[in-house]
C-alpha cells in the first residue's frame, strides 16, 4: 500500500482499464538486445522513439520500497519478520514529473482489497473489482519459482492479511503501470503469468542491492526502545550507501502531539517505518541498471519524519515477531 503524497495528486494520478499501456501495440519485434538501453526521463525515453518494451517510458521514476514493520499480526500462522533486515514494499512506476497512475489493465487485477478502490483515487473513477481468485502465490508454481515463492514468505511479509494478498496488490496497482511489464512486449508465444514472474523477480532483484539495516547498523543506528536518533542520522546513513537522498517515512504520533514537542512547529511523525529510493533506469526495467537520484528531484518532500534533534525511534520487532 502506498500513502498518496500531496505533491502528485491532481490531474497526473489517472488510469485505465485497457489491457495494454498503449492500445494497438504489436507482441512482435521487442527485441531490446536490437535496441539502445536510454535511460528512463530521458529526451529518447518517449514510445514514438524508442520500444517502450526495451526503454521504461511509462513509469520512468522508479522507486523500490522498503518497510520497518514491528510485527504482522499473523504470528501464529507462521507469519513472522526476517531478523537483521527490512522487508520489500514493493516497486513502483511514478511519472517522471513525480505524478504517479494506478492499476493500468484490469484484466490483470489479483488484488483482492484494492486501496484505492478507483483506478483514479476518485468517488467518480472506474471502479477496481476484488479479486476472488485464487492468490497470486499461486501463479509461481507451474514455473517451478518454488525458491523464489519462499524467499517472498521471508522477505515480502504482509501486516494483518496473508502475504499473497500483497503480492496482488503491489503487482496489480504497480506493476501494470511499468511498459516494460505491458503484455505485448513477452511477444506472441507469451505464457499467461509471465510478466507475474517476471515483476517479482526484479522486485526482489532492487530489494537485494539496498541493504537498509546494514547501512543503519553501519552507523551505528540499531533498534532500540531505549535509544531514539534525529532524522539527520538515518539521512546521512542512507545517503552515503545509496549515493542519492531516499525518501524515509515515519508513523507514529506527531512530536507536536507528544508532550516533549507540545507547542512546537514540527508536526513530523515520530517512528521511522519506510525507506524509498529512486532510480532512473537504462532500458528495461528488469536490466536493474540504476541510476541513484535524490528524492527531491520534482521538488518533493524527503520525509515525513520529525525533524527536531533525538525524536525518531527506530524501535525493536515485537517478541515473538521476528526470526
Amino acid at each position: 500500500m502506498r500513502s498518496v503524497k500531496a505533491s502528485i495528486v491532481g490531474s497526473a494520478l489517472w488510469g485505465s482499464a485497457c489491457a495494454s499501456l498503449y492500445p494497438g501495440q504489436s507482441s512482435v519485434n521487442h527485441t531490446c538486445q536490437l535496441q539502445t538501453p536510454y535511460l528512463s526521463c530521458s529526451p529518447q525515453a518517449y514510445p514514438n522513439v524508442t520500444d517502450s518494451c526495451c526503454t521504461e517510458t511509462y513509469g520512468g521514476l522508479v522507486l523500490a520500497t522498503q518497510f520497518w514493520s514491528t510485527y504482522t499480526g499473523l504470528e501464529s500462522q507462521g507469519q513472522v519478520l526476517p531478523k537483521d533486515t527490512w522487508t520489500i514494499h514493493g516497486l513502483w512506476p511514478d511519472f517522471c514529473d513525480g505524478g504517479y497512475t494506478q492499476y493500468c489493465d484490469l484484466s490483470r487485477q489479483y488484488d483482492p482489497v484494492p486501496v484505492p478502490n478507483t483506478t483514479d483515487g476518485k468517488t467518480t473513477g472506474t471502479i477496481v473489482p476484488p479479486y476472488t481468485g485464487p492468490s497470486i502465490g499461486t501463479f509461481l508454481e507451474p514455473f517451478g519459482k518454488f525458491d523464489l515463492l519462499a524467499y517472498m514468505n521471508k522477505y515480502w511479509v504482509n501486516q494483518g492479511a496473508p502475504n499473497g494478498d500483497f503480492w496482488g496488490h503491489e503487482f496489480s496497482k504497480h506493476a501494470t503501470c511499468f511498459s516494460t511489464f505491458d503484455l505485448p512486449c513477452y511477444g506472441p508465444k507469451y505464457k499467461e503469468h509471465s510478466e507475474v514472474i517476471d515483476f517479482f523477480e526484479t522486485t526482489v532483484a532492487y530489494h537485494e542491492i539496498l541493504p537498509t539495516w546494514g547501512w543503519l547498523a553501519a552507523a551505528s543506528i540499531h533498534p532500540s526502545n531505549s535509544t531514539s536518533y534525529s532524522l539527520t542520522q538515518f539521512q546521512t546513513a542512507l545517503k552515503s550507501g545509496f549515493g542519492a537522498m531516499p525518501y524515509i517515512g515515519c508513523a507514529g504520533p506527531r512530536y507536536n502531539e507528544t508532550e516533549a514537542g507540545r507547542g512546537t512547529m514540527d508536526n513530523g511523525r515520530t517512528v521511522l517505518s519506510e525507506a524509498w529510493y529512486y532510480y532512473h533506469v537504462y532500458g528495461r526495467v528488469q536490466g536493474r541498471q540504476g541510476l541513484p537520484v535524490d528524492a527531491s528531484i520534482n521538488g518533493g518532500g524527503v520525509s515525513n519524519c520529525a525533524k527536531a534533534e533525538g525524536v525518531v525511534r527506530y524501535p525493536l520487532r515485537t517478541v515473538g515477531s521476528e526470526v
